[in-house]
């Protein structure tokens, strides 16, 4: 059972909501997303910023996926 199921907190600087998502730390900062903790290890994000997170990378998710089209 992972901490997501446990009911950790999302890792959002100000955000108290139960997170639904474990992402690494690194992916979710170079996102925009403010998370304390460094770029090490993950972070936890509720439903709302996990679905920013979506939003923010998508442009870099389709790149990756022409990139390897090619």
């Amino acid at each position: 059972m992972g901490k997501v199921a446990k009911g950790v907190k999302c890792s959002v600087v100000g955000c108290d909501k139960l997170a639904v998502r474990s992402l690494s730390n690194e992916r979710v900062s170079s996102a925009g997303l403010n998370v304390g903790g460094g770029g090490r290890g993950r972070a936890y994000l509720c439903k709302d910023h996990y679905k920013e997170f979506k939003k923010e990378t998508k442009k870099e998710k389709m790149l990756e996926q022409w990139r390897y089209r090619g």
